[in-house]
């Protein structure tokens, strides 16, 4: 099915459902990603900034907000509230003492593995009914979608 070009009516609807879907499987993550969260001491924000330094390694705080899309000033706000809480560590950066770089200590790491870990269990009890080449299949499907968006 070419989704370029003309589409058919038939096409048109099945990227509309598609559309549909991940939005609310997208909501469905977040609602359960929160759900997991409300047993630690950090909010969403925070858990995405910790995944973005568990994944990404050390970063400047203006890495830090490009990457979640924040203006520096609540990034900063950000990271205060976590080195308060011994998640996060500002070093300076060996090769420019000037640059300061956002390091993951150990309990931030534990909260991200323990978190990922929860959200990991969570899908697998919802994929319980798909084959294994079912799951295969839908992996695939969406890492070339992630791919895909991500060229762009």
């Amino acid at each position: 099915m070419s989704i370029q070009g003309h589409q058919t009516v038939s096409e048109d609807q099945v990227v509309a459902d598609l559309e549909k879907s991940l939005r609310y499987i997208s909501a469905i993550i977040k609602q359960k990603g929160r759900e997991i969260l409300s047993n630690y001491t950090i909010t969403p924000p925070q858990f995405v900034a910790l995944q973005w330094l568990f994944e990404g390694g050390d970063m400047t705080i203006g890495e830090l907000s490009n990457k979640m899309f924040l203006a520096c000033s609540t990034t900063t706000d950000l990271i205060d509230r976590m080195e308060k809480n011994h998640l996060v560590m500002r070093v300076k950066d060996p090769n420019d003492r000037r640059v300061v770089r956002i390091h993951l200590l150990d309990e931030g790491e534990r909260i991200i593995e323990e978190v990922i870990q929860k959200r990991q269990n969570y899908l697998s009890e919802v994929l319980g009914d798909f084959s294994k080449e079912e799951i295969l299949v839908l992996e695939k499907s969406l890492a070339k979608l992630h791919h895909e968006m991500k060229a762009e």
